[in-house]
């Protein structure tokens, strides 16, 4: 099966079809983890599949429940779909290394999710026939089997061959992950020097003589 972008064939990459999950699914995954470092992708897959954190829905997303993690936003757990894209992310792992690409830089630039085939499936034979006088016909009723694929490359983010947009994603998200650093460190505590604790000391002493007299 074809890649559905022409650069993505100059580039490390894994790809995975015929899989029986929701389209609509696979790519909230992918939406989750694009333009992330490939450590940080993991991450967030393993926290999906352990129900600790849920991933924002921004399409496909009615009737759904608000997720106080997200900020009020729609979303939930996929844990099906991020089976399946773990699968793919891990063998696009394995592909850049056996590339040459390795380190703590390995971006996501590619993550996609798209329907490949519909199979109809319908009951067998005399299932629903049973006292009907229809025993030998096929079930008017029927449900369709929909099948996906999924396609994600690495690189480093300095290649020739990326796009403006993907450069772009990939610089503002580390600028993001710099800023969320910088907020989580914590402002070091002074220490009271020696002498300062001396005088209060002699403070509550003094005070406690006042007191006793």
């Amino acid at each position: 099966m074809r890649y559905s972008n022409e650069l993505v064939l100059q580039l490390p990459r894994a790809m995975r079809y015929d899989i029986n999950a929701s389209y609509k699914d696979l790519g909230a995954v992918c939406d989750a983890i694009r333009y992330k470092r490939a450590d940080e992708a993991l991450r967030i897959i393993d926290n999906i599949i352990s129900m600790s954190m849920p991933i924002e829905f921004k399409k496909h997303n009615k009737h759904m429940g608000s997720r106080h993690e997200l900020g009020g936003k729609k979303g939930a757990y996929p844990k099906k779909a991020a089976k399946e894209i773990k699968v793919v992310l891990v063998n696009a792992i394995a592909n850049a290394r056996n590339a040459g690409l390795g380190g703590d830089d390995m971006f996501i630039v590619h993550a996609t999710a798209n329907k490949t085939r519909i199979e109809r499936r319908r009951p067998s034979k005399g299932t629903l026939a049973w006292g009907r006088g229809t025993y030998g016909f096929p079930s008017p009723m029927h449900s369709d089997l929909e099948y996906a694929k999924v396609e994600i490359a690495l690189a480093n983010g300095d290649e020739k061959e990326l796009s403006k947009n993907m450069r772009y994603f990939i610089k503002k998200g580390a600028e993001k992950r710099k800023g969320e650093k910088k907020e989580g460190q914590k402002k070091p505590i002074k220490k009271e020097s020696a002498k300062k604790g001396e005088k209060k000391e002699a403070k509550a002493e003094k005070k406690g003589e006042n007191v006793g007299e």
